[in-house]
């Protein structure tokens, strides 16, 4: 029997989204670009705060 086809959902994505990943430089830069913040600022504050962008940014003060 074959296998049920997956539906594609934007549910993983939207988790993707609600974090910051420290160690990817396109994400440090884009956060950075976002809050007019340094590189170097957002790895600061994702390993104070957490990844969660949300607390980044408030963090960043954005």
């Amino acid at each position: 029997m074959a296998a049920a086809k997956k539906s594609k959902t934007s549910h993983g994505r939207k988790r993707d989204r609600a974090r910051v990943a420290g160690g990817q430089d396109y994400e440090v830069q884009y956060e950075a670009k976002k809050t007019g913040k340094s590189a170097s600022a957002v790895k600061k504050a994702v390993k104070k705060v957490g990844n969660a962008r949300k607390r980044v940014e408030r963090r960043l003060g954005r």
